[in-house]
């Protein structure tokens, strides 16, 4: 071992004698304060946990409950849904019950009316057969009060499974079975004639309907003629185009001027007179009325005499005779009479004028009216052919 190993070792022991001398580990009260310590420290741990296991136990106890209480929730939910889905399948018994017996209802109601209309007609087929009316056979069917459609148009719109089921119900009592159970040769025999005897009857009377129905649209045509033809002769005595009146609405009334921005204070009903032929008629009154308007007040005017200017009338050439009082009155008389003759001949030519201005306008109108007519016509034409 060298010197330097000796001397290390040396001052190692130096050193550890030095910290025991300092900590005091030989000292017993220091050993003892030590224990003092960590038995103190034991305690405070065993009341730690004590008291964490205290806590815990009562979370258990606290969970436990909750799951208990979840588990009863649950059970009474489960109790709940199965009356909720009980009571709902009550509920949908009930409603599909309910259905089915309004529908039977409706069914038994539909086969009391079509009974009772099946007994109509064939009373009044018996009625027809019975008695032979002659004349128009023709009825016109009256519109129901409640709804103000007639029994066509409630026929019309009933939808296919209506119609299908109305079908089935009628047949169901028109139709009746066949009870040929245990029935022989000769019975079956007598049945066959039998149906068909009826089937005979039965194309009879579709035979007789048919010529019915026949002889009925031909009474509807006839009669639509003979609606024309009084609908021609009206707009003929109106003044108007004599079809006018004979398709599907009325002629168009003009109710306003083309050619004149100004308020048109007429009422419809005077509009409407223009258009019924009394135009000319009309035009001719107001001129007579505009004439003896002026006439009254030309007439009425008054008459003042010229004056004389030192005796002498006026107008008086030089070297001529003097006139008496009464030759000048008759003189002024004969010039009134030519003045109101002059006023005659100038309101009888603006009148005139007027007239011929308005037979001018009339005929641009009517050839306005007949393009806009020829017009309509290549429309319908055009729409015809793309409809074809």
């Amino acid at each position: 071992m060298s010197d330097d190993e000796e001397y290390t070792s040396s001052e190692e022991e130096e050193v550890v004698e030095e910290t025991r001398e300092e900590t005091g580990e030989g000292d017993p009260e220091f050993i003892k304060r030590q224990d003092q310590k960590r038995s103190d420290l034991d305690e405070q741990l065993k009341e730690y946990i004590s008291e964490w296991r205290k806590q815990r136990s009562k979370e258990e106890d606290e969970l436990k409950k909750l799951k208990e209480k979840q588990a009863k929730r649950k059970i009474s939910r489960a109790e709940e849904e199965q009356k909720m889905a009980q009571r709902k399948k009550e509920e949908e018994e009930r409603r599909v019950r309910e259905a089915e017996e309004k529908k039977q209802r409706e069914i038994e109601e539909k086969r009391m009316r079509l009974e009772e209309a099946e007994k109509k007609r064939q009373a009044m087929l018996q009625a027809m057969k019975d008695k032979d009316k002659k004349g128009p056979n023709f009825t016109i069917a009256k519109k129901d009060a409640g709804l103000g459609l007639s029994s066509a148009a409630m026929e019309r719109n009933k939808t296919k499974e209506q119609l299908e089921e109305e079908k089935k119900i009628s047949l169901s009592f028109r139709i009746k079975p066949l009870a040929i159970e245990g029935f022989g040769e000769a019975k079956l025999r007598e049945k066959a004639q039998e149906l068909w005897e009826l089937i005979v009857k039965l194309e009879t009377e579709k035979y007789d309907l048919e010529e019915r129905q026949k002889r009925q649209d031909y009474d509807l045509k006839e009669l639509k003629e003979r609606q024309k033809q009084q609908l021609r002769h009206k707009a003929l005595k109106k003044g108007l185009d004599p079809e006018a009146l004979t398709g599907k609405y009325p002629p168009k009334i003009q109710v306003a001027s083309k050619y004149e921005r100004r308020v048109d204070t007429r009422s419809y009903d005077d509009k409407k007179k223009l258009f019924e032929g009394g135009y000319n008629t009309v035009y001719a009154e107001t001129l007579e009325k505009t004439w003896q308007e002026r006439q009254e007040r030309f007439t009425q005017r008054t008459k003042s005499k010229l004056p004389k200017w030192f005796g002498e009338r006026p107008g008086k050439k030089a070297g001529e005779p003097e006139t008496p009082e009464g030759e000048e009155d008759a003189k002024a008389d004969e010039d009134i009479v030519e003045d109101d003759e002059e006023v005659e001949e100038e309101v009888v030519e603006e009148e005139d004028e007027e007239a011929e201005e308005d037979e001018e306008e009339e005929e641009e109108e009517e050839e306005e009216e007949e393009e806009e007519e020829e017009e309509e016509e290549e429309e319908e034409e055009e729409e015809e052919e793309e409809e074809e």
